[in-house]
This record gives structure tokens, sequence and C-alpha cells, in this order.
């Protein structure tokens, strides 16, 4: 049977009506663009009388009538003046106008990066979120991420920062290596080089990752706000503690978030220990401590790196030897050992009489340790015992009888820290680059972000004794003698310390203390300095 043809009006006229279709197109267009002005000037019509229409609704029945009367009295008056009703007129369109402009239009998802971001993110999780037992499983490869992820946001540079993850009950959230491989997982593709906060949500099988900004650097030694007793190590995030301070920050006062230590004969934790590698802040937070300690307390300074680094306390009130060779820390810690014997024998026997501890043993006495390690090769090169074989008793009895040591070490001479250090210093601080692995070698356990290879000198890590683990920065407590020290905080510095006990004498350049002499004996000329303290602008 052959093939009847198509009508003509459909196989000739097919160009004829495309180009009808295109020209009725542009015409709609051009009458679009022509009419535009009248279209938004309509649009803003219709949201005022909506609004006023909405205003009127709302307005008591009783204020009617004099909204009304004074409404007419508006129109009487623009009716009367000159060119009132033209300017009345003008100012509606205006209005209008302004009302109906076309308003900029609000991304509410994820553009096609970020969807691909997220994506990836799914597809990189399925591993670990699925069995192949389960049914109906919520990650799977092909998925749809949007039921996986409940929450989540971008950065500017397109990177999320911050998601929530729902994941199946069956996941082994309670084990940390579980925990560990997903936020070692996310923290590589969401961007390296920023600080991720996880927090597992185990009753509601949600993880949330967001990320952390900075702590600020800004804040320097100064008289921090606290009771007899707390030393301020130093300042976290605002949502990880439930007290403020008040600080000054450059030229700006505010209240910021300290880490507070307690220590006397109620801490829980009386005594320290910072771990750090060099340039890490270490020195710089027992300078802090000692600052803080002198408003209230004697001080002893066993300086093993023998870099002079506390030079600017040696002299003063309040701090009893700086000592930098074996002998003289061997001698300084086997006093403090008889004082500790001292001080609890003194309040043991006042109390059985009846009578209030005296005032000396009262008054807190402070060791504050750097770098044992060097003094441990020292002492076992000359065939001396460890010096730290002498802190057993102040570790052991140190909260009774009022004496708090605190230890800073670096990672590399862990070693050789001995256990009473160990076992007795339940208050830990971790500064500078770290790996979680190492940062829970010195505080028991991990924390809850993820520590970035470069970071500033007095940031890391805190936890005091069984508490969580907290972002630290140490408050910049530079040595006030160091020419690379700036002016404001030299000046910081010297302003918290207590004055002199003795006028010092100019030292020789070439003059070097002998080993086993107090190093409080020449205060401002430290072994490591070349130049006497003469050099050092005066505190004024």
């Amino acid at each position: 049977m052959a093939r009847r043809p198509l009508p003509r009006i459909l196989s000739s006229s097919s160009a004829s009506i495309v180009r009808s279709r295109e020209i009725a197109r542009t015409a709609a267009d051009s009458a679009t663009d022509v009419l535009h002005p009248l279209i938004t000037i309509s649009r803003g019509l219709r949201l005022i009388t909506a609004a006023l229409r909405g205003k009127w609704a709302a307005t008591p029945k009783e204020r009617r009538s004099p909204a009304l009367f004074l409404t007419a009295a508006v129109v009487l008056v623009v009716a009367l003046i000159p060119y009132g009703p033209l300017l009345a007129l003008v100012t509606v369109m205006g209005a209008a106008a302004w009302k109906g402009r076309e308003k900029p239009v609000v991304r509410t998802g994820p553009d096609e990066a970020e969807l691909a971001r997220l994506q990836a993110l799914y597809e990189a999780l399925v591993p670990y979120f699925s069995v192949p037992e389960d049914p109906a499983p919520l990650f799977a490869h092909g998925g749809e991420w949007d039921k996986a992820f409940s929450d989540y946001a971008f950065d500017g540079s397109g990177r999320p920062s911050r998601l929530t993850v729902r994941y199946p009950a069956y996941f082994t959230d309670g084990e940390a290596d579980a925990r560990a491989r997903i936020e070692q997982l996310l923290h590589a593709k969401s961007g390296r080089g920023r600080e991720y906060h996880f927090a597992w949500d185990e009753e509601g099988n949600q993880l949330r990752m967001s990320v952390l900004d900075a702590l600020p650097t800004s804040i320097a030694a100064q008289h921090f706000v606290t009771s007899p007793g707390e030393i301020v190590l130093g300042f976290t995030d605002a949502d990880a503690v439930q007290r403020t301070v008040p600080v000054t920050a450059g030229d700006e006062n505010r209240d910021a978030p300290p880490v507070i230590w307690r220590t006397g004969p109620r801490s829980t934790e009386p005594h320290l220990l910072v771990v750090g590698r060099p340039g890490a802040g270490t020195t710089t937070l027992l300078r802090s401590i000692a600052l803080q300690a002198l408003k209230d307390g004697d001080l002893l300074i066993i300086e093993g790196g023998g870099t002079g680094e506390y030079a600017c306390l040696a002299g003063r009130t309040g701090v009893l030897a700086v000592e930098c060779g074996l002998a003289g820390a061997l001698a300084t810690l086997e006093w403090a050992a008889h004082e500790t014997e001292r001080r609890l024998i003194t309040a043991n026997r006042a109390r059985q009489a009846g009578h209030p501890v005296p005032e000396d043993v009262r008054r807190p006495l402070w060791i504050l340790l750097d770098r044992p390690g060097v003094l441990a090769d020292l002492a076992a090169a000359d065939g001396h015992p460890d010096p730290q074989h002498l802190l057993q008793v102040p570790l052991r009895h140190g909260r009774a009888a009022g004496v708090t040591v605190v230890v800073a070490e670096q990672f590399d001479g862990l070693e050789y820290l001995s256990e009473p250090v160990r076992s007795h210093s339940r208050a830990r601080v971790v500064l500078g680059p770290a790996s979680l692995g190492q940062v829970a070698s010195v505080l028991g356990v991990p924390p809850h972000t993820t520590p970035t290879p470069e970071v500033p000198p007095g940031r890391g890590y805190a936890r005091l004794g069984a508490g969580p683990v907290l972002r630290l920065q140490v408050p910049a407590t530079p040595d006030p003698y160091d020419d690379a020290t700036s002016e404001a905080h030299r000046r910081a510095v010297l302003d918290l310390l207590p004055p002199r006990e003795h006028p010092v004498e100019a030292v020789p350049a070439d003059a070097t203390p002998a080993q086993g002499t107090p190093v409080d004996a020449v205060p401002d000329a430290p072994p490591a300095q070349a130049s006497p303290v003469e050099a050092v602008p005066a505190e004024g």
C-alpha cells in the first residue's frame, strides 16, 4: 500500500511556523523590556497596598477613627499646597518603584562544585559506614548524600566548614580507633591546614564536624583577676569553659575564657608537666606561671638548658634562687626536699597543739624545673644521682606542705622523666606542633580536634587531671632581656616583675659563675649572655 503524502500545510510550512514562534518570542521579550517600569511600579503598588491593608487590620478599632481623620487631614493639606498632588504622585510612584524592584536571588542550596564535594565525601565514607548485611544501607555507592548529611556549610574557598553526618547504629562509635579513622578521613577530604572539631553524639548516631577559629595571640602578660592559688595557663574557646576574665589585648579591653589551674591544699592536680618542641613556648609558659606565682609565693627556678631565659627573675623579691649548674640544682632541690619535710612537721605540730599554721608554712613555695633531661645527662656523666630523685618528696607531699612543682621538658627528653614526675604531675600541657599520638601520650587521651602542622608559639592543648582536653594559647611572656622582644611585650613583663632585694653590681662580660654558685649572686649576667645587664633598658 503506497504512503499518502502529508498535507501541504504540514510539509511545506514547517519553517514558517518556527519563524513565527521566534517572532512571537522576540516581540514578547521586547514588550517585557518596554513595560518593565510599569510592571515594577505595579508590583510595588501591590506590595504597598498589601502592607497598608495588613497594618489597617492590625489597628485596634478604637484607633481607626483617629487614623482616618489624620489621613484625611494629610490629603487635604497636600491638595491645597502648590504642586502638592503632583509631588504626592511622584513620591508614591518612587516608593512603588523601590518596593517593586527585583531583589537578588538568594542561593538556598549548594552549587555544582559544592554538590560534587558533598558527593565525594559521601562516597569516601561508604566503606566505613556500610556492611553487606544491611538491607537498606544509609551509605551505598551511588547513593544520595542528602539522606546522610543533614547540615552543611562552606567557606569562601568552597571547602566544608560545617558538616553533620548521620551514620548507622551498628557503627562502633565507642571505639577510639574507629572514630579516629573517620576523623582522619574527613580532615583529609575537607582540606588540610585547618583545625577541625569533632563532636560525636553516640545516642543520636550523629557526628558534627566544624572548623575552629584560631585562638587570638594578642593577649600578653598582665595582672589577671584570679583568686589566690589560681594560675591562668592561657586562653581557650568561649564554649569550652564557663568563666571569663577581663584582659587587655593590644588597645582593646574585653573578656576572654581562661584555662585556670587551681593549686594549693585543696587542689586535685597540684603539679604540672609541660611538654613541647624547641620554640613551642614551654619556657614562656613557665615564665608566665612564675610572674603569677610571685604575687603571694616564693620561687625556686632550676634551668637545665642554661640559656639564661630566667635572668630577669634573678635577685627579685620572692625568688629564692635561679640555678643553671648541676651542683647548684642538686643543692637547691635537696633544700626543697628538706623544706617540704619541715613544713609538714611544723604544720602537724601546730594542728596537734591547736594553733594556726605558721605564716612561713602557709606561704606557697614553687619549684620550676626546666629541661631536667639535660641535668640528668650531666649527673650521669659526673657520677651524681639524677636531680629528679630529689623531687620525690615535694611531689608526693607538696599539696599538704604548700609546695607546687612545675616541670617542662621537650618531646625528645620524655624518656628521661622519672616515675614520680610522671605519676604525680596530673595537670598536663602540650605546646607546639604535635601529632595525635604525641598529644595522647602526654595527656592520656587524644584531643577532639585535629592538630595543624604550623602553629604560633604558645599554642597547644591542656588537660587538668581527668578533665576534658582544651585548646590553649599561652599569653605572650617573652624574655625582656632578649633583643628580639618588642617594646610593648618587654614593658609588660618588666611591669610585672617584683623589685630587686639588693642592688646589682656590674659583672664583666667574660665572667662566668663557678659551678654550684647560685645564679642569683650574679642575676643580670647569665652564662649564656655575653653582655652585662647595663645594656638592657631599666624597668623605670
